[in-house]
């Protein structure tokens, strides 16, 4: 199983320089996978999660591909609505080559009304626009699809290499696995990979079971889970160690230790 980082490309500490020691460090510690989020215009809404400064994706991957080696890159999730379909199978193709074939392509409707209002784009419509998109870009590169409604699902049968789930308990986990083997099994088609993006944020002492999600917690309790995950299926796992304020983004250190320590203990588990 595959370990992966969601990088914050937005807040208020996000600049090229920390950008480029987010890359170094994730690559650095063996990680297998370096993952951005995606929004065109910081509306109010958008912004009391993520203010500006917000990397657009294709644009902040294209300059880390050419400053890494070996980390595959992608998104999480890539906002499918907000670009034409040609021209984002047309980026996606391009970035791909210009990384060495490194690309993942996550992929979800988006939510952010204000935003879709910025930019003329039919928050009603983001479903149907979404399998527009996704039609253009099967087989281009790996694609995992995000969402966890049954439109959300049977968007990840149809199109997706694998299901991408994000910051869920371990239990909507598995009844989102059954629910898509369910629906697969329905389609007639073949059950997609899973991979879900779970938060990361470790505390000294353990988290009631039953009041965390997956990646929250004790170091046991985030090796554990990763655990899970695996037997689960999951052949990749992003973790995310954003936890939620935007302040965060400047003292990334903490973030740099967790992800360094779950990385270590996850190794000498497996030898």
């Amino acid at each position: 199983m595959e370990l992966g980082v969601n990088v914050p490309n937005f807040g208020p500490g996000t600049n090229p320089a920390r950008l480029r020691d987010w890359a170094r460090i994730v690559e650095g510690l063996g990680y297998d996978l370096l993952m951005v989020s995606d929004h065109v215009v910081v509306t109010p809404d958008v912004a009391e999660q993520y203010p500006e400064p917000f990397y657009e994706p294709f644009t902040t991957l294209s300059w880390l591909a050419g400053i890494t080696d070996r980390v595959r890159l992608g998104t999480t999730v890539l906002i499918a609505p907000y670009r034409h379909p040609l021209l984002t199978a047309r980026m996606t193709a391009n970035l791909n080559a210009l990384s060495g074939g490194r690309l993942v392509l996550g992929v979800g409707v988006g939510w952010a009304r204000q935003e879709f209002e910025a930019l003329g784009a039919d928050h009603a419509a983001r479903g149907r626009r979404t399998d527009e998109v996704l039609a253009e870009l099967e087989g281009l590169v790996p694609l995992w699809v995000g969402g966890s409604s049954t439109a959300a699902l049977r968007r990840s049968v149809r199109y997706a290499d694998a299901w991408h789930p994000l910051r869920q308990t371990v239990p909507e986990l598995r009844s989102g696995l059954a629910r898509l083997r369910a629906l697969a099994a329905e389609a007639d088609r073949p059950v997609p990979g899973f991979a879900p993006r779970i938060l990361l944020r470790l505390t000294g002492d353990p988290l009631p079971d039953d009041e965390r999600i997956a990646g929250e917690g004790s170091v046991d309790q985030v090796l554990r889970d990763l655990a899970v995950l695996r037997e689960l299926g999951a052949g990749s796992v992003v973790l995310d160690p954003f936890v939620g304020d935007p302040a965060e983004t400047e003292r990334p250190e903490t973030a740099w230790q967790a992800l360094a320590t779950i990385v270590e203990n996850w190794r000498r588990r497996d030898t």
